[in-house]
């Protein structure tokens, strides 16, 4: 036994995991409660019912990674002379999850899924989430599907939203559609199996690229940051880190997903509804943005333009392939992250500076977000004007929560990423990396290397750096069970 292996073998990975989730106020558990709930469902559940569209023959697939149980949406399109009519079906997860119910409860606590490599921690007991309310592939499912049209200019044009019942003819996956998109390579089984299929996709691709297209006009942000997750082998072993790569598939999911976010807030407040919508602020930190842009030769506007800015990333992904997503990790962490606030269509909001969007809200995920479910019940409300499920009041109160548990998800997330890292470079003390720094906190400041890509913290050698600065950094020590990496910085640039 190698001695790696030797040291993850005394290393319990699942009870860090679930360890690191209650030390940051998750329930990582469905109470006794929830679980009756959800037994007591019949899976043999109609799903036509009254004023329910049944869209089962449509030619709907969904496009996920190949690991993913918990569907949350497939999509169908269809030419409509010029336009490309897009049908997006969310899954219907308020049929099953009622408003004060254990499993809602629950849900409401933890508000998120949280997914640690190691283990994957659900927002819902997985009898509903990877299955009854999970858009899986050959069987009949209730839906909320959102309708938009999309003509050769780009610009969404918000059509209707219902709810239906739906059939996912084809779980494909991201990288098999992205390469065979990509380089004309080898067409997944699926897709070669089913007729229509291959023109389907086709189609919804080319709908993608006219709403890239015009994205990137409004002055949306493209930004290809390094997500590494732990790869597990059979027994549990660590063995790599792995990183998703941009693709078409993933751009077809995407665009999608904004537009159909955007749809059904536009939809929402055309109708009067108080909602939570999903804003990115104007950046604080805009004059370290332009600080960096000056390092490269670059200017952009004192003030904070997310059109001057697109533009400028568009240049520098161009010009040095490389090193774009460095660059992008720092201007993620300038940016700051998103958050939802209750707002009212009367309103004037924030807006998302990131995607150029003034109205948008989260409807994509209700598997995996309370938020998303939130808003299905509010879009519900539509059908009994007398009702009315959340207060504004309320929904402030579930958006701050929803902001505190989305930061507490990240912060887990993070901890088994370094545990995962920590435990590959274990015995690489002394080893010199590339990196780019992250963050400068109170806590500290922190670095990713290049390639691994792996974050630390600065320990020696931290003086003057800012973040978004290159950096050459050697490796002091790790601490697998805690997740801790610490660095030395040799130079900097």
């Amino acid at each position: 036994m190698r001695q790696d292996d030797h040291h993850q073998s005394d290393l319990n990975l699942l009870e860090i995991a679930r360890n690191t989730m209650i030390h940051e106020g998750f329930e990582p558990d469905f109470p006794p409660a929830a679980i009756a709930e959800v037994a007591k469902i019949n899976p043999n559940s109609p799903v036509a019912r009254p004023g329910v569209r049944d869209l089962r023959d449509l030619l709907w697939s969904s496009i996920d990674n190949v690991e993913s149980k918990d569907l949350d949406q497939v999509e169908y399109v269809e030419r409509d002379g010029d336009q490309i009519k897009v049908f997006i079906g969310i899954a219907d997860v308020d049929a099953y999850v009622a408003k004060g119910s254990a499993v809602d409860q629950h849900a409401s606590e933890n508000t998120t899924s949280v997914y640690t490599g190691v283990k994957t921690f659900p927002m819902l007991p997985e009898k509903l989430s990877t299955d009854l309310s999970s858009l899986v592939q050959d069987e009949d499912r209730l839906a909320v599907v959102i309708e938009f049209a999309v003509p050769t200019d780009g610009q969404v044009i918000a059509g209707e939203v219902y709810t239906a019942s739906v059939r996912n003819k084809a779980k494909l996956s991201y990288d098999a559609v992205g390469k065979w998109l990509d380089t004309n390579g080898t067409i997944p089984e699926l897709i070669f199996k089913i007729p229509q299929m291959e023109e389907q996709i086709k189609l919804q691709s080319e709908a993608a690229r006219r709403l890239l297209a015009t994205r990137r006009a409004n002055g949306a942000l493209e930004l290809e940051t390094i997500q590494a997750t732990p790869v597990m082998d059979d027994n549990g072993r660590i063995v790599d880190l792995n990183v998703s790569e941009q693709n078409s598939a993933r751009d077809i999911i995407e665009n999608f997903m904004i537009a159909a976010n955007v749809s059904m807030s536009e939809y929402l407040g055309k109708h009067g509804v108080t909602s939570l919508q999903r804003i990115v602020r104007t950046p604080e930190n805009w004059p370290r943005i332009v600080e960096m842009a000056e390092e490269l030769h670059e200017a952009l506007p004192n003030e904070p333009d997310a059109r001057a800015l697109a533009g400028f990333l568009e240049r520098r992904r161009k010009l040095d392939t490389d090193h774009f997503p460095d660059l992008s990790l720092a201007v993620v962490k300038l940016l700051g992250p998103g958050e939802y606030v209750a707002q009212r269509p009367e309103d004037h909001g924030e807006g998302h500076f990131g995607l150029a969007v003034h109205n948008y809200i989260h409807s994509t995920a209700p598997n995996r977000r309370y938020a998303d479910l939130i808003t299905q019940r509010l879009l519900k409300s539509l059908q009994s004007p007398d009702t009315n499920p959340y207060s504004l009041s309320e929904l402030e109160q579930i958006a701050e929560h929803c902001n505190e548990r989305e930061s507490a998800a990240r912060k887990v997330e993070r901890k088994m990423r370094k545990v995962a890292a920590a435990v590959l470079l274990k015995n690489r003390i002394g080893e010199e990396f590339d990196a780019i720094v992250t963050g400068i906190t109170p806590k500290g400041t922190f670095v990713r290397t290049i390639k691994p890509p792996v974050d630390g913290l600065v320990v020696r050698g931290k003086e003057g750096l800012k973040v978004g600065q290159h950096a050459r950094v050697r490796l002091q020590s790790t601490d697998p069970e805690s997740g801790f990496i610490d660095f030395a910085v040799v130079r900097h640039a």
